[in-house]
């Protein structure tokens, strides 16, 4: 019986329910182009490779990577497994073929570096399916001026049409997480609905916006922005960043592109 690693954040989904909601909600077909981040032991895998000609994992772990091993010999043509050793925070997402599904029960603790991470892979990207605390999944789909609305909800959405699928109550796992989890989809929307082409500079200025996400725009962005700035956006100077969607993050990052003030 393999024991759980706190180190890696490691929480197996044992709920059969969940796991027939999640393979449901993700609708594999046999030629499709997926990945699985942290397998564990696999929940997930073992109805997938049922569906799929090939999958892809990439996990951390070397005591569930020699179980994998075991169980799907690597080198074998006929392994419908592959299997990707190391950290899914380094491993390069342009190794595998595209257009890409990925899906996971991602480790809470490193959620949001992950997110990060596959997003500035969208391109490649098909679709996400993850396992992720209800908290933070309450903050990707969160609508501007909401507590909930902040940098991950405008990072994320500016890029992806992001959908909470279901909720899974802490039991599902062994160990028992202390907090409830969901399960969201992200989608990549289409390059032409992206306005941002500076995508540092955007990341830039709504990371500032939020670093004091209680004082106004004025006081946030004064090092980006002026009154005659703000009047040309046709934003509210006295606005805080949690009452602007990414549209307008966007329009302030092309304007400042534009007039070359960074």
């Amino acid at each position: 019986m393999h024991k759980a690693k706190k180190r890696f954040g490691q929480n197996f989904l044992v709920d059969e329910r969940i796991v027939a909601d999640i393979i449901g909600a993700i609708r594999p077909e046999p030629e499709d182009n997926m990945a699985e981040i942290g397998p564990g032991l696999g929940a997930l895998t073992r109805p997938l490779l049922k569906r799929l000609n090939h999958l892809h994992v990439v996990e951390i772990d070397r005591d569930i990577i020699a179980r994998l091993e075991h169980d799907y010999p690597q080198g074998n043509t006929e392994s419908k497994l592959i299997i990707h050793a190391g950290d899914a925070l380094e491993f390069d997402i342009a190794t595998l073929p595209a257009p890409l599904r990925i899906v996971g029960n991602l480790p809470y603790n490193i959620s949001s570096p992950l997110l990060f991470r596959f997003a500035a892979y969208a391109e490649r990207i098909r679709d996400m399916h993850f396992m992720l605390q209800n908290e933070v999944v309450e903050r990707m789909v969160a609508e501007r001026s909401t507590p909930e609305y902040g940098r991950l909800s405008v990072m994320l959405q500016y890029r992806f049409n992001v959908e909470k699928l279901l909720d899974v109550p802490p039991e599902s796992f062994r160990p028992t997480p202390k907090v409830n989890s969901a399960i969201v989809r992200m989608t990549p929307l289409p390059a032409d609905e992206i306005q941002v082409r500076d995508e540092k500079l955007f990341a830039e200025i709504v990371s500032a916006a939020f670093g004091q996400r209680r004082k106004t725009l004025r006081n946030t962005l004064r090092n980006y922005l002026d009154e005659s700035d703000f009047i040309q956006l046709g934003i509210n100077a006295q606005l805080r960043a949690e009452n602007l969607g990414g549209e307008e993050f966007a329009r302030i990052s092309i304007y400042l592109n534009g007039n070359s003030r960074v």
